[in-house]
């Protein structure tokens, strides 16, 4: 007999706690939100493009400016190197070394200086995002938002990366406008 009432109680608690646990289950909001897909569409990111492209662009275009003389140099060593005295030759051998050593430090400079900048950057932009995903899920009372990609599997109707990048696109800084034209003189 004590048996039976052993079953039917925990019987009766377990009924009772699925019960109680479902209710508190469908009222929780879950969100989940792609990070990645965020970070790559935000306006920030793309503004950090540009800038990253203004600033180090300019001397990528040089470097490879000079890559080119330094292979049309070598070049003009090789094709010439039958008609050249040894010491001539020695020299300009030398010359282009001395070249391909400074070509390369400058391009090893200018990727770890871009690099730096770059993650810098980033590291900025994500504290960002990370913040709106924080303030979105505050407002529209979310219980917990997801990174996508700590999720096996979610239903499109929970994910909230379009409703993000929509209010990041909302607070992005507006372009400048270009300024009016003078008016033609007569």
């Amino acid at each position: 007999m004590q048996v039976s009432i052993r079953k039917i109680l925990a019987s009766v608690v377990l009924v009772a706690s699925v019960s109680l646990a479902a209710p508190a289950m469908a009222q929780t909001k879950i969100g989940v939100v792609d990070f990645t897909q965020v970070f790559g569409a935000s306006p920030q990111y793309k503004a950090m493009e540009t800038a990253m492209n203004a600033e180090f662009g300019p001397r990528a275009q040089q470097l490879q400016s000079a890559q080119q003389a330094f292979k049309a140099r070598a070049e003009k060593l090789q094709k010439d190197s039958a008609t050249m005295t040894a010491e001539q030759k020695t020299r300009a051998e030398k010359e282009l070394r001395e070249t391909a050593r400074d070509l390369e430090r400058k391009q090893t400079d200018l990727e770890q200086e871009a690099n730096e900048a770059r993650r810098n950057e980033m590291r900025k932009i994500e504290g960002q995002l990370l913040s709106e995903v924080q303030e979105y899920a505050k407002a529209q009372n979310f219980d917990i938002v997801i990174a996508k990609s700590a999720v096996v599997f979610s239903a499109n109707s929970i994910d909230i990366t379009p409703a993000v990048l929509q209010a990041l696109a909302a607070r992005a800084p507006k372009p400048a406008a270009a300024p009016a034209k003078p008016p033609a003189k007569p």
